[in-house]
């Protein structure tokens, strides 16, 4: 515990309000969201959209589609991310992200905020997460725009 007045670092904040929000989704105390931010910065829409269209880090255009210029390029395995904002509060678009399967554990959305327990993860990987809690909170940030179906 830290004392009291100081500051965690944002890892290990991240990794506390992770563990208390999972903790509370698998008890059934919470429902479908992970309400409290990972991190004490807010996301940047304007990174997270990079992080949407970037083929090398979130590669969420592999199974999903949306309002992004490259049709072509676009998936169809999972839910259009056009209206997304509209449909999902902040907090049910980062449960998504941190770990779909709390809703659906024969989900193929890969948890992008989980290291262990994880199946076939090629050894420089082992131990780290897809994302990092800021780009999380990024992807929450510009998802969250998206409003218009």
């Amino acid at each position: 515990m830290p004392k009291p007045g100081s500051r965690r670092s944002p890892t290990r904040l991240s990794v506390d309000v992770l563990a208390l929000s999972l903790a509370a989704v698998m008890l059934g105390a919470a429902s479908d969201a992970v309400d409290t931010p990972l991190t004490d910065q807010p996301g940047d829409p304007l990174r997270g959209r990079q992080i949407v269209q970037d083929h090398q880090l979130g590669d969420c255009l592999l199974c999903h589609s949306g309002p992004f210029p490259a049709a072509h390029l676009q998936g169809t395995i999972g839910p259009s991310l056009s209206g997304v904002g509209a449909r999902l509060t902040t907090g049910q678009i980062r449960l998504r992200l941190v770990d779909a399967r709390k809703l659906n554990p024969e989900t193929v959305m890969p948890p992008y905020y989980v290291a262990d327990g994880l199946n076939r993860v090629a050894h420089q990987w082992q131990g780290k997460t897809a994302l990092t809690a800021q780009q999380i909170e990024d992807v929450v940030a510009f998802l969250a725009t998206l409003r218009t179906p």
